[in-house]
């Protein structure tokens, strides 16, 4: 007859329950996973799945009873180790985002918005679009399996039991500067432009002051701005690509990965 003692029973349930917390907690925010238009149910259900098969090749888990205190603030632990994993992720489709918040406003296109209910904000429309550009570049890019690969191997380079407080936290909040650094860099060449038709209607309210910059200005503004928008086109999925593999990196080595 099988018997099981109430602390293999403990292990048992917890070599499941905290990889599905870690998994869970990437899976509520990542890129495409995370959009409220993903059923929870599903989440839930490839998170248990992932951890399923994942569990009987993981590192000794504490042993710890599954239903006290200290168990509950494990399985916080290994949720927001998770939240901060997909972070990176997060970062990076938002590089897509401010891009086109920055074209936006430079070609007077910013009071043309749309209501994003996957993410329950209020963006212009070429954030919106660009946003959708960025994922389907990182998509294309095996990004998606490449992220779900490093979570699989925090529980190797990070093991569950390890704390959070000695992870490089600050550098997850430097990141932040970089989402700036990052989109203003792809934004450079469309604000140069634009910065140029602005300097040349300034110059002509000088030099024809009978001249009404208002009506002609902004259509050639937002014609210039179109322009630009097609021809960055050709150049922001290479540096894009970059962006990808340097927020990759930046996730791995957060766990304490070597590239």
């Amino acid at each position: 007859m099988l018997s099981l003692t109430s602390t293999e029973i403990s292990m048992f349930i917890g070599s499941l329950w905290w990889p599905f917390c870690r998994i869970m907690g990437a899976f509520m925010v990542m890129p495409l996973l995370g959009n409220s238009y993903v059923p929870v149910m599903v989440r839930i259900f490839l998170a248990l799945s992932i951890a399923a098969l994942m569990a009987p090749m993981l590192p000794p888990v504490p042993s710890i009873d599954a239903v006290s205190l200290g168990s509950f603030f494990l399985a916080v632990e290994q949720l927001l180790i998770g939240f901060m994993l997909a972070l990176f992720l997060t970062l990076l489709i938002h590089v897509m985002t401010m891009l086109g918040n920055i074209m936006s406003m430079q070609m007077g296109l910013a009071m043309a918005v749309m209501n994003d209910p996957a993410n329950g904000e209020t963006n212009p429309i070429l954030s919106e679009w660009l946003q959708i550009f960025g994922t389907l570049i990182f998509l294309a890019l095996d990004g998606h399996l490449v992220a779900l690969n490093i979570i699989v191997d925090s529980f190797r380079l990070w093991p569950i039991g390890n704390g959070i407080l000695d992870l490089p936290i600050m550098g997850l909040i430097s990141r932040m500067g970089w989402l700036f650094t990052a989109s203003f860099m792809l934004a450079i060449p469309a604000v140069l432009a634009m910065l140029m038709v602005n300097i040349t209607f300034g110059v002509l309210s000088r030099a024809a002051p009978s001249l009404n910059i208002f009506s002609l200005g902004f259509p050639m503004t937002l014609l210039m701005g179109l322009i630009c928008v097609l021809l960055s086109l050709s150049g922001i999925p290479s540096r894009y690509s970059d962006l990808c593999l340097d927020a990759l990196t930046a996730m791995y080595q957060f766990i304490g990965g070597i590239t």
